[in-house]
């Protein structure tokens, strides 16, 4: 998990530079899940925030991933509770140079549409973009929330579109086929030492003429 929320965080701060305003810190939302992917993106933000970025914690669940979000808390990320604080999570949201999305992965329930309340926090997201003359990059852990990994599927509209999604070990074919591949965006891969476990396996999706 380290590796991985290192290298997503490397590519964060690549973004980062274009957008941030020289005359204060970048600042980053992270919407974070309670699995794994959520881990990733708070490990990441701990290692951002240790960088000098102002790092937003949001809870799309009932709980947090718990030594990602106390390696967070301890490199100086704060926390943002948009029930406690809606115009502050709004604020946060128009403001923010990159959001995270790191709020469902690979292991979600049979459907990977987002509920509940990961899915009221993405549409106000989404509500606000809609409205914002300055769009925050989104990166999205893995996969962009509530696209199925393995076909793309979109049961539910409400998705974030991710500028960059940065998946881990292997591309999921769900990021390379319609319609998740439209929320993907740019896809990077970073390599976790799967390629000999995943020789003899047949890809779900094969690329033609490099496309």
């Amino acid at each position: 998990m380290r590796r991985a929320a290192s290298a997503l965080a490397a590519e964060i701060e690549r973004l980062i530079p274009a957008r941030a305003d020289a005359t204060g810190p970048a600042l980053v939302v992270v919407l974070a899940g309670s699995g794994d992917n959520g881990g990733d993106a708070l490990y990441a933000g701990a290692e951002l925030a240790a960088h000098g970025a102002d790092v937003r914690i949001v809870a799309t669940g009932s709980r947090l991933h718990e030594e990602g979000v106390a390696s967070a808390r301890a490199a100086g990320a704060t926390d943002l509770d948009p029930d406690a604080d809606p115009d502050g999570f709004d604020r946060a949201v128009v403001d923010a140079d990159v959001i995270v999305d790191g709020i469902l992965g690979i292991g979600a329930a049979a459907s990977p549409a987002l509920r509940g309340r990961a899915r009221e926090l993405v549409a106000r997201v989404l509500e606000l973009r809609a409205s914002a003359t300055r769009h925050p990059l989104v990166v999205a852990v893995d996969l962009p929330s509530g696209i199925g990994a393995d076909d793309g599927a979109a049961p539910d509209p409400t998705v974030l579109p991710a500028d960059v999604t940065v998946t881990f070990g292997a591309v999921k074919a769900g990021l390379l086929v319609p319609p998740g591949s439209a929320y993907a965006g740019r896809v990077v891969l970073v390599d976790l030492g799967l390629g000999p476990a995943l020789a003899d396996v047949e890809p779900a999706v094969r690329l033609v003429d490099g496309a």
